[in-house]
């Protein structure tokens, strides 16, 4: 079986192994049918994101045990939902993002241009 690709085109790499990300808990931004929110957006947390998901109604920093969730920090990353990232964005508090963790399926909801100008990945600037 192919691994999935970023969107890049590369093949998809792991985007947090601590905390454990992904929908699969896989460590990777991969997506599935079960997968309805599309957790396919690897993103470095900000204390402005985060705050800004919890205003939204998604409280990603306090620890859920029962699902196995540590709750978020600064500087953890995570694969975010592609509308959440969007949303984020266009509020100007979207958080920088890791190109080659960010699942292909991405560019069918945002930009490449805009992820390029948020990515901390060290060959972002050599992508066209």
């Amino acid at each position: 079986m192919s691994r999935a690709k970023n969107v890049l085109g590369r093949e998809l790499q792991p985007c947090s192994i601590d905390p454990m990300t992904g929908f699969y808990r896989d460590g990777c931004c991969n997506t599935g049918e079960g997968d309805i929110g599309l957790h396919i957006v690897c993103a470095q947390m900000t204390e402005e994101f985060l705050e800004f998901s919890t205003s939204r109604g998604n409280d990603l920093v306090t620890p859920n045990p029962m699902f196995g969730f540590p709750g978020l920090k600064p500087g953890d990353r995570w694969c975010l939902c592609a509308q959440r990232w969007k949303e984020a964005f266009a509020a100007g508090v979207a958080p920088p993002i890791v190109l080659e963790s960010t699942h292909i399926s991405s560019l069918e909801f945002v930009d490449l241009e805009d992820l390029q100008r948020h990515a901390i990945d060290a060959d972002a600037d050599e992508l066209s």
